[in-house]
């Protein structure tokens, strides 16, 4: 199919998997798409969203499996963009935080192809479905959203200032490092900080797991998590706990 005008490449996130999260923006978009590239953690039920002649092509990335290497989504992006009007590159989360999005932005500048990016809930987001803010008054100054896996395989260089911070520290892709993480908290006298990794955030499966920092190891094999997770730690987490001693004590006044 020769596209008739300038293309329009729509880069969607779709939030962290329940399909009620998404946008309206990002709906319309993949309603009227005529080729969707989506990741492994989309959901099903979003692709059925779209025109039942659509074109759907997987490019997913199982975590530390098999994966579809950048380089190629890129070049498919460009080989449907050749050929169709609306692209959408669907992804979970948000595109642009840890989503590799912008390098797709990038692919096709230059190529006389319209990019829209429209924003996903992120999964970090999830926290607050399982009654954790990431920030709260008094509480948490701000929030470190970091990558567990940087492209070289080793922990964010960040982690440590974070620790130190009255920051909520957020991490992704992070699972293989809970070690590291723990002992680093650890090692600047933080290892008590209240911890949490929620996994399969939003959707019916979730599961959701409080510790300390320097138990994540131990907290992730008992309850037998894995991917996808994310871990949050910071004293937001003790909050709904807290809260409910807090409610108790007054009704026992």
């Amino acid at each position: 199919m020769k596209k008739l005008s300038k293309t329009s490449l729509f880069i969607v996130g779709s939030g962290p998997g329940d399909p009620e999260l998404l946008t309206m923006k990002a709906y319309k978009a993949v309603k009227s798409a005529q080729v969707i590239l989506y990741d492994n953690l989309i959901n099903e039920e979003i692709l059925q969203i779209a025109n039942k002649n659509c074109v759907k092509h997987y490019v997913g990335k199982h975590p530390y499996g098999k994966y579809v290497p950048q380089e190629e989504i890129n070049e498919l992006i460009l080989h449907y963009c050749d050929r169709y009007d609306r692209v959408v590159r669907l992804k979970g989360g948000d595109p642009y935080l840890f989503g590799r999005g912008f390098e797709e932005w990038l692919t096709v500048q230059g190529k006389n192809i319209a990019v829209s990016y429209i924003p996903g809930i992120s999964s970090m987001q999830g926290a607050g479905i399982n009654d954790i803010p990431l920030t709260h008054r008094g509480i948490s100054e701000g929030v470190w959203a970091l990558t567990g896996m940087k492209k070289d395989g080793s922990l964010s260089a960040d982690l440590p200032l974070a620790v130190q911070s009255r920051s909520t520290v957020v991490i992704y892709m992070g699972m293989r490092k809970l070690d590291e993480i723990a002992r680093t908290y650890v090692l600047y006298g933080r290892g008590e900080t209240p911890a949490a990794i929620i996994q399969h955030a939003s959707l019916p499966q979730q599961k959701q797991v409080l510790c300390k920092a320097k138990d994540l190891v131990r907290a992730s094999k008992e309850h037998g998590l894995g991917h996808p997770a994310i871990i949050v730690i910071g004293a937001v987490v003790d909050l709904q706990h807290a809260h409910s001693l807090a409610v108790a004590h007054r009704s026992i006044v």
